[in-house]
């Protein structure tokens, strides 16, 4: 392992990375930071949570000049989910740096605060293909400051039809920049349609498959009527205190989200043709722990970052060995042990025999019926419950106020409150569920209006209500 400390780092950046607990690098950070340092052109394949965006982000970050408003990195993402999780992490890895501003553009949000944020100035862009191309045509983003370019998933983006989308948005690019690719996968045709980005680069692999002692994966062969009752078993089973279950259809994510409430399990499904609003209350209730199971697309899945995922259930074999190894590859990060469960049906098995090739090892076939039925528990519910706040950053309200209320009026301690998310209109905390309604109760009693669900932050009184899985 290499430290972080062999690189030209400031003394600020390198004690932030000590209390991230970045101290190692990861396989990826080690043979890409030196090119990016010396601002050579990149191109990486490597897994999602290889620690790729520590790896671009802290080029960006020594490729800044912060007494300077003007765009100096743009992050292009697949996905609102990947942007938002991309931001997030530049801004904690810039914590030691005063004043770095980082602007998030993609869709699903409206544009107006987005144009306002630019008019302020920003010094990273991060966004969707789609939404900064829109941008660009309205003006309101002025990319001729870039001196870094980052290509996040580009495989993904490619796949979902934006490759001239973002050839528009490198043309709005200086020439004269450095530009990282990061893909998971590198074919023949992606290679083409991007060479003219780049110039002279290296290349990085990382390699792709994970190690058999990080991830035990196990392969089930079920019947084709016992596919939905085999992944209840699975759960009760091994009980992870969380789990993506993986369905190839958003009619299977329907059926098996119907038939887990029916078992008492707190599930979620995320699927296409949700609402953004939707979308983002499900993520963050499976993120903070008020639900334990999510049950998805791989289109929806994209981009998810969940960290400590104890399993992933394959409720259907995927046709696509990559994609299987990205499923699993969700489940055992950062050193932890992890679990992969497949559900395998008689027409199914074809599809597995391509994993083992892929894999070059053999399948590990379990009997669904070892599971025997006095070993079942009941399902648990979560452990901890949402609750939703009226007011959030339009309101001026913040995770330290809402904080400061529940230690206060709610008497509760740190320990009790889990993640605090402040979206534009809404704010959601986990609270320990064993304790979240007494909580509730006490910040009513607090409130100076009586005879609603109202609980005072900030000396002003918002409404609340729990969200239940």
């Amino acid at each position: 392992m290499t430290a972080f400390a062999t690189l030209p780092l400031s003394d600020k950046l390198l004690a932030n990375l000590d209390s991230l607990g970045y101290r190692e690098m990861t396989e990826i950070q080690a043979q890409s930071l030196p090119s990016i340092m010396e601002g050579r052109d990149l191109i990486a394949q490597a897994k999602t949570g290889s620690g790729k965006t520590a790896a671009f982000g802290i080029g960006l970050l020594c490729n800044l000049n912060t007494a300077w408003f003007a765009v100096q990195g743009l992050v292009l993402c697949p996905t609102r989910e990947l942007a938002d999780q991309v931001a997030g992490e530049l801004r904690r890895l810039a914590r030691c740096v005063p004043n770095v501003k980082v602007v998030v553009l993609t869709g699903g949000s409206p544009m107006r605060p987005q144009i306002a944020s630019l008019e302020f100035g920003a010094h990273i862009v991060v966004g969707t293909p789609g939404r900064v191309r829109d941008h660009l045509s309205r003006e309101s983003l002025d990319l001729s400051n870039v001196r870094m370019l980052v290509l996040d998933e580009a495989d993904r983006m490619t796949d979902m039809g934006f490759y001239d989308e973002i050839a528009g948005i490198v043309r709005a690019c200086p020439k004269r920049r450095q530009t990282l690719l990061f893909s998971a996968t590198y074919p023949d045709d992606i290679r083409q349609a991007t060479e003219a980005f780049l110039y002279d680069p290296v290349e990085v692999t990382v390699e792709a498959q994970h190690s058999g002692g990080q991830i035990e994966q196990r392969f089930y062969e079920i019947d084709f009527d016992e596919r939905d009752k085999s992944v209840g078993k699975l759960l009760k089973h091994y009980q992870p205190a969380s789990a993506i279950i993986f369905c190839n259809t958003k009619v299977h994510c329907k059926e098996l989200l119907d038939e887990l409430h029916a078992e008492g399990f707190s599930a979620l499904a995320l699927y296409g043709e949700l609402e953004q609003r939707e979308r983002d209350e499900i993520l963050v209730l499976f993120s903070n722990r008020s639900c334990s199971i999510l049950i998805a697309t791989d289109v929806a899945a994209r981009g998810l970052d969940i960290a400590n995922l104890e399993a992933v259930i394959n409720a259907d074999v995927s046709r696509d060995t990559e994609v299987h190894i990205h499923r699993i590859g969700r489940t055992g990060r950062g050193g932890e042990k992890g679990l992969s469960l497949t559900l395998c049906a008689p027409n199914e098995k074809k599809w597995v025999k391509l994993i083992e090739d892929y894999q070059g090892a053999p399948a590990e076939w379990h009997d669904i019926k070892e599971l025997a039925e006095d070993e079942f528990v009941n399902a648990e519910p979560a452990p901890m419950l949402t609750l939703c706040i009226a007011g959030g950053k339009k309101e001026k309200l913040r995770a330290g106020d809402v904080l400061g209320a529940l230690c206060g009026d709610g008497g509760l301690t740190k320990e009790q409150v889990g993640k605090i998310a402040v979206t534009e209109f809404q704010t959601y905390v986990a609270l320990d569920r064993r304790i979240a309604h007494q909580a509730f109760d006490r910040l009513k009693a607090a409130s100076t209006i009586k005879g609603g669900d109202f609980g005072s932050f900030k000396g002003r009184n918002f409404k609340m209500r729990f969200i239940e899985v």
